[in-house]
């Protein structure tokens, strides 16, 4: 005797699928579950997309769906209906997709066979949290692929034709902790440079999904070793081979690509292999910047993933601002602002949000300045006022990408009595960064209205510059009244006038 087989459902996806299967076997319309949701069923993962594929019009089939629940329908793509519906309050979206044939040669047009099953929606039933059908659908074997923990491509055409698979694969085995198999693995070597033809936005999709995983350097070095890395970002091709001063144990694009698990490791999110946990313990850690790296920035994006970004781009302009002093020394001199407008580029090219590439913009730009900021000594007051108002909401950031790239300068070099130096200095900028805010947005003591009425100015740019040198002078500690204030501006007006 066949016994049905049950699967755990979250209550919402159960609860909409039995409305959503109510309808179609209404308008009688063969339809099945498809992809990664079955996948994810199958291994006991919360999953918020569902795939659903219908023998009818999938985009009045989403529509008429949406409607139904009280979604909202997003058209995805015309050509190869396929339509979504976003069901609110249960936090879920429903992919509708058309079925042009029967459900086994739908399955051989996917990508990877852990992907390539099905369960007929029209034969399910629903039992409280559990989904109960007669059989999966897995003409290639998924589920033995499941169990193997092994990502494998449908077919030899797979990634040619959608060459996203690419990156979605390495994406899926990182998400998973699985391995990609060795003929699938042969074939992205083949087809790498396929992936220079995907739109822009559906390469950051799948970049910023690898990017928010736990240990995502390991898996981007995973990418640069199969050649995608650089035909995604064809600028950090330039630093293979480029050499750095004697305290670099790697070349610009290894340094690059390490710099990424150096963030994994500061962040707590993965290891380093060239240290310890006393080499950690001495980097300062809390609550507080466990939520700060953890604050979302756009859709998909939080502060950690768009700090492993600029690990890997923080020198990509070393390459073009290399030259050699009289010593024989390396030197990159400007790389920074350099590649701070070559990261503006490419993440315009890549469909990043404005708020995103501004963030990653300024950490590029900017992360050399704490070890500029403090030689041998602890920085000033005004060292520290003038380097959060430079870096804007993003001086956190730049000190963690500042130990990432120490540590992945030195490698198994790392000078231990360097870092701890250096990482007490970190902590001594975020303590005065937390503990004494005024240092960093000092209370107005006066306004442009101040300079105007009392000192008969007028307006322009100079009103702006005397504001931000007492400002400045707050920081530092200097003046803490109005009164002080205003003396410090007639001090100011009588020197530029003498």
């Amino acid at each position: 005797m066949v016994h049905d087989l049950k699967l755990n459902v979250e209550p919402g996806a159960s609860y909409l699928l039995k409305k959503i299967s109510r309808i179609l076997k209404e308008q009688g319309i063969e339809s099945y579950l498809v992809g990664g949701f079955v996948r994810d069923m199958l291994l006991g993962r919360k999953t918020a997309d569902i795939d659903i594929a219908v023998a009818a019009d999938a985009l009045e089939i989403a529509r008429k769906v949406a409607a139904a629940i009280g979604g909202k329908y997003v058209l995805l793509d015309a050509g190869n209906q396929i339509g979504r519906v976003v069901a609110f309050e249960d936090k879920l979206e429903i992919d509708f997709s058309t079925l042009r044939s029967s459900i086994e040669e739908d399955l051989g047009q996917r990508d990877f066979t852990i992907d390539a099953m099905a369960i007929d929606l029209g034969k399910a039933s629903f039992e409280k949290e559990h989904l109960v059908f007669p059989e999966v659908i897995d003409p290639f074997s998924g589920q033995v692929d499941l169990g193997r923990k092994v990502v494998r491509a449908v077919s030899e055409s797979a990634f040619a034709a959608d060459p996203i698979r690419l990156l979605r694969a390495v994406r899926l085995a990182a998400e998973l902790g699985f391995r990609i198999d060795g003929e699938t693995e042969s074939l992205l070597r083949r087809d790498a440079s396929l992936i220079t033809g995907v739109a822009g936005e559906r390469v950051r999709e799948e970049l910023l999904r690898l990017f928010a995983l736990p240990g995502a350097g390991k898996f981007l070095a995973y990418l640069n070793e199969l050649s995608l890395l650089t035909a995604i970002i064809p600028e950090l091709a330039e630093g293979k081979g480029v050499d750095q001063p004697v305290v670099h144990v790697w070349d610009v694009l290894e340094h690059s690509v390490r710099s990424v698990s150096a963030v994994d490791f500061l962040l707590r999110q993965g290891e380093w292999e060239y240290a310890d946990s006393k080499v950690l313990a001495v980097v300062p850690w809390s609550q507080r910047l466990e939520e700060h790296f953890k604050e979302e920035v756009s859709h998909a994006s939080t502060r950690a993933s768009l700090l492993r970004l600029a690990a890997l781009l923080h020198d990509v302009a070393k390459p073009e601002t290399k030259t050699i002093d009289e010593t024989g020394r390396a030197r990159f001199l400007g790389h920074a602002k350099e590649g701070a407008e070559t990261v503006v580029n490419i993440m315009q090219r890549l469909r990043f949000t404005g708020k995103e590439i501004r963030l990653v913009e300024i950490m590029v730009l900017h992360h050399l300045r704490p070890t500029q900021m403090s030689q041998a000594e602890l920085p000033t007051r005004r060292a520290l006022y003038r380097f959060f108002r430079d870096t804007e909401d993003a001086g956190i950031d730049i000190l963690f990408l500042n130990l990432a790239d120490h540590l992945a300068t030195r490698g198994p070099d790392l000078d231990r009595a360097g870092w701890q130096e250096h990482a007490r200095m970190v902590e001594y900028v975020l303590e005065k960064r937390f503990e004494e805010e005024s240092a960093v947005i000092p209370p107005k003591l006066v306004d442009g209205n101040d300079l105007i009425t009392i000192f008969d100015l007028q307006p322009g740019p100079r009103i702006g510059e005397i504001l931000e040198a007492v400002r400045e002078a707050q920081a530092a500690g200097e003046i803490t009244t109005r009164e002080e204030a205003l003396a410090c501006i007639r001090t100011l007006m009588a020197s530029q006038n003498s």
